[in-house]
C-alpha cells in the first residue's frame, strides 16, 4: 500500500502539497451570500472578477491581493475557521474532515480534465462580478455547495 502526500493531516502538508491539493473546480471563487439573521450561507453563480470561467482558475494568482484585498488565503490553520464555507466536493474541506478525494480529483484520476468531466467545476456557468451589482446577486444563487 503506498502513502499519498493527501492522506497526511493538512498541518503536515509543505507549501507546495498544499497547493497541489486543489483541485481546480473554481467554486471557492464564486461570490457567496451571509444571511445575518441566520448565519445561513448561499452561493452564487456570480465569480470573482479574476476568475477564469472556462480554465477555472484565478487570472492573476500570485498577484490577487493587488485586485482582489479580501481573497482569503487558505492556509492549514485557517481551514478550521473557514472550512464551513468551502464547497462540500472541496478537497480542503474533505481532508480536513477525514474524508477522501473523489474520484474526478486528477490526484486520484490522474487527469486535471476529470473534474469538468464529472460536473464538479464551474466551467461554463458562471457570470462575472462585473457584471452583477451586489444587490442582485440573490438573483444568481444556486445549489447549496456547502
Amino acid at each position: 500500500m503506498r502513502d499519498y502526500f493527501w492522506e497526511k493531516p493538512l498541518a503536515k502538508l509543505t507549501p507546495t502539497e498544499w497547493e497541489a491539493l486543489c483541485d481546480g473546480c473554481g467554486k471557492c471563487c464564486l461570490n457567496k451570500i451571509e444571511f445575518e439573521d441566520t448565519n445561513e450561507l448561499a452561493f452564487t453563480r456570480v465569480a470573482c472578477k479574476l476568475l477564469d470561467g472556462q480554465a477555472c482558475q484565478c487570472s492573476s494568482y500570485a498577484n490577487r491581493h493587488d485586485f482582489v484585498p479580501d481573497c482569503v488565503v487558505l492556509t492549514p490553520k485557517k481551514i478550521k475557521e473557514i472550512a464551513w464555507w468551502l464547497p462540500a466536493t472541496c478537497a480542503y474541506r474533505l481532508r480536513h474532515e477525514g474524508r477522501p478525494l473523489y474520484d474526478w480529483h486528477y490526484l486520484i484520476s490522474g487527469d486535471r480534465e476529470t473534474v469538468h468531466k464529472a460536473g464538479a467545476s464551474v466551467r461554463g456557468w458562471t457570470v462575472s462580478e462585473l457584471s452583477v451589482e451586489e444587490d442582485d446577486w440573490e438573483d444568481h444563487i444556486i445549489e447549496d455547495l456547502s
